[in-house]
């Protein structure tokens, strides 16, 4: 049996005729766990996360989380967070030397994203296309290698309060953010960190600078990916102009899981585009 995972950065806690599952993160303050499955309350937990005066963090996947979500399958792709950001990906590494302790004939293949949210989407995407190509396992963890060459990732922060209180950006640059109308953008570096590359007042100025960004990195057609934290309107706004540019584009617009929710916060937008 063939089995997709993701961790729950990536938006998705099913897909629709797929062997998939996700491994959720949490979200945790001194008060409250909030685990990034079915079950999260995303508005909820933003209000609470609003209005509490202490530290927030993020942990990931347990290794019996991940031994929960393999079991039962002998072909297994794994796709995570960037390991830059967490420790996702070393707890996938572990699990897997454990399944295979007990499962020896099983083939598992962890791919660390060095990216986040719809970039993860992109991958899982790719691996299902390839499988139902009839790729054998090790062409499929190849072609995907490469297709990871071919992705990016680019996002708009109204707030990056959680990130730099994770020490995931620096304090300095979580500073720009947050004056009124102001929103940061930025890409995921080559090495899997969250690089702030741009400062831009008012929405339509974040949209002509994501087509910029896009038009930079080679995008002409394919997918697109935009996830987006209560923010449809900027979502669908982005999205338009997209197939405005672009008319043989591919895009989807959905909203963003727990996990990118508490990093992009209210109001964030995060694009994965492929470059074909």
């Amino acid at each position: 049996m063939t089995r997709f995972i993701a961790d729950s950065c990536g938006d998705m806690l099913q897909i629709e005729g797929v062997d998939f599952k996700a491994a959720p993160l949490t979200i945790s303050t001194d008060t409250t766990d909030y685990v990034d499955d079915e079950n999260l309350q995303i508005t909820q937990m933003l209000d609470a996360l609003a209005a509490y005066k202490g530290k927030s963090s993020t942990s990931c996947p347990s290794v019996d989380s991940w031994l929960k979500v393999f079991e039962g399958a002998d072909t297994i792709y794994v796709v995570t967070i960037t390991s830059t950001l967490s420790g996702t990906y070393n707890s996938a590494l572990v699990a897997k030397e454990m399944y295979l302790q007990s499962h020896p004939d099983a083939k598992i293949h962890v791919f660390d994203t060095l990216s986040a949210g719809p970039e993860i989407m992109l991958l899982i995407e790719k691996l299902i296309e390839l499988d139902r190509d009839g790729k054998s396992f090790e062409d499929v963890c190849t072609f995907a290698e490469e297709y990871q060459k071919k992705t990016r990732l680019f996002f708009a922060l109204k707030s990056l309060h959680n990130l730099a209180q994770n020490g995931r950006v620096s304090k300095v640059v979580a500073a720009a953010a947050g004056a009124l109308g102001i929103s940061v953008l930025g890409t995921a570096s080559s090495e899997g960190t969250l690089e702030p590359s741009a400062k831009c007042r008012g929405d339509k100025k974040v949209i002509a600078k994501f087509i910029e960004e896009i038009t930079q990195a080679g995008f002409t057609k394919g997918k697109v990916r935009i996830n987006h934290v209560e923010n449809p309107k900027l979502a669908q706004m982005l999205r338009n102009a997209v197939l405005e540019k672009y008319p043989q584009a591919e895009v989807l617009v959905y909203p963003a899981g727990g996990l990118c929710s508490y990093y992009a916060e209210r109001g964030g937008i995060m694009l994965g585009i492929e470059v074909i």
